[in-house]
């Protein structure tokens, strides 16, 4: 497995594979319909410019993808960032999603981001795993903030120190 940095024109196409079935068949997305592909090179692109999205290759062919963004939107939230991982389902339990989260973190700690927001659709006991196994801790669950497949969802909310003995922001 090879993981880089996603390219909007070469990558984007394979990311709203992986991304579909998450929309279309699940509650781990609360989208409701699949973005285009030219919506999500804009998406790549956006972020790459101020956070990072990365891919994963696995012979040669896109097997995860994962991506952090801006938590809020006012100033003060600066230093933290929300963060998102998918991964192809021929995929899945082969350390795709921790091997993109590793290089994700690390990425994020090198560019000064202090806090990592994760949140996730309950009950998501895979996703609750690799998260708690990278050292996230959840801080509470919004119950009922999301109405997708004709029923209330739960969205535990983790997160992660990235720089913890750190002092104040020098910017």
């Amino acid at each position: 497995m090879q993981i880089r940095s996603a390219d909007p024109n070469r990558d984007a196409a394979a990311c709203v594979e992986i991304y579909t079935p998450f929309v279309t068949d699940s509650v781990v997305s609360f989208d409701e319909v699949p973005p285009s592909v030219e919506e999500f090179a804009a998406k790549i692109a956006k972020l790459s410019d101020t956070h990072e999205f990365l891919v994963a290759e696995t012979g040669n062919k896109v097997s995860g993808y994962a991506y952090a963004g801006p938590y809020r939107e006012r100033v003060a939230y600066r230093w933290a960032t929300e963060v998102s991982v998918y991964v192809h389902p021929d995929h899945r339990h082969e350390g795709v999603g921790a091997g993109l989260y590793r290089e994700l973190l690390k990425r994020l700690r090198d560019k000064g981001f202090r806090i990592a927001i994760a949140g996730i659709t309950q009950p998501n006991d895979a996703s609750m795993a690799l998260h708690m196994s990278l050292g996230f801790t959840q801080v509470g669950i919004f119950q009922r903030i999301g109405f997708k497949l004709g029923a209330w969802q739960d969205v535990a909310f983790l997160q992660l120190e990235l720089a913890p003995d750190a002092g104040p922001p020098t910017t």
